[in-house]
């Protein structure tokens, strides 16, 4: 099925990455309300999607019941519970729902075999928190998906990610992960720094918080809008021996990019980790 409107989406989990993605699909009209279900065992989480007008229910099986494609946006550690619930459910159907998987650290060969093998499509996605309000960016990978899949993937997606990057090998989603999935806590850390600073160097607090998150946002946004790489983009705005420059040159003394490489290392390490913890 190619035609994103007149697809059924299931969600099991109604947690952040769920509220995203349904809302992305509702704000751009990309498919009626009534072709949502989410599960959630909680009723809080349950009422704040009713509200939207999907449908909601407490039961996994009740959700997916009917769907074309069913978000797996649950944590890792009840992910093969869900999938072999979801499996006794759909043992005899001749076609399974596409499954979307946004559980971290859980391989596709893992969820594939929870599910039943050789008759599910899976597909792996690492949105980051940003997709929240629009300006997402996810990493994808699958193994047997055709053409058409691949196309109402996109359509999901594309709903609350700008970028949507599809990579050949399944260890490289540990990659995307340390660079965006995890990378919005880098800026935020950046940010948090640049505000603690100008506020010790006697700039008011609210201040010091509204240039650097402004300035974090006006970057970005050179950057998705510009011709010129992030290096170039640098060595424009850095005049020789100007205020930039000397500040640049002081990350360079502490090891600046040294560190930013081995935090992206330990984020992919961890993923590894998870990888093995949880299939």
């Amino acid at each position: 099925m190619a035609d994103l409107s007149s697809c059924k989406i299931a969600f099991i989990g109604g947690g952040n990455m769920a509220s995203a993605i349904i809302g992305g699909l509702l704000s751009a009209n990309k498919i009626p309300k009534s072709h949502v279900s989410v599960s959630a065992p909680s009723e809080a989480t349950r009422s704040s999607h009713a509200a939207r007008g999907v449908t909601v229910t407490p039961s996994n099986v009740e959700a997916a019941t009917g769907a074309h494609v069913v978000v797996i946006a649950v944590k890792p550690a009840i992910a093969k519970s869900v999938c072999e619930e979801l499996r006794g459910a759909w043992d005899k159907l001749a076609e399974h729902p596409i499954i979307i998987s946004v559980a971290a650290g859980t391989t596709v060969g893992a969820m594939r075999e929870w599910l039943g093998g050789g008759r599910v499509s899976v597909v792996r996605v690492m949105p980051n928190t940003p997709s929240l309000v629009g300006e997402g960016a996810a990493g994808v990978y699958a193994e047997d998906v055709d053409d058409s899949q691949r196309g109402l993937v996109n359509g999901i997606l594309s709903s609350m990610c700008r970028v949507v990057e599809w990579v050949d090998k399944e260890e490289l989603i540990n990659v995307v992960t340390s660079v965006s999935g995890s990378g919005p806590a880098y800026f935020f850390a950046m940010v948090e720094h640049m505000t603690a600073s100008a506020k010790a160097m006697g700039l008011p607090a609210d201040q010091a918080a509204r240039l650097a998150q402004q300035t974090c946002l006006g970057a970005g946004r050179m950057m998705s809008e510009s011709e010129d790489d992030a290096g170039q983009l640098r060595r424009k705005v850095t005049s020789p021996n100007g205020t930039t420059h000397a500040a640049l040159v002081s990350f360079e003394k502490l090891g600046f990019a040294d560190i930013v490489d081995k935090s992206m290392k330990a984020c992919v390490e961890r993923g590894e980790e998870l990888g093995k913890a949880y299939g």
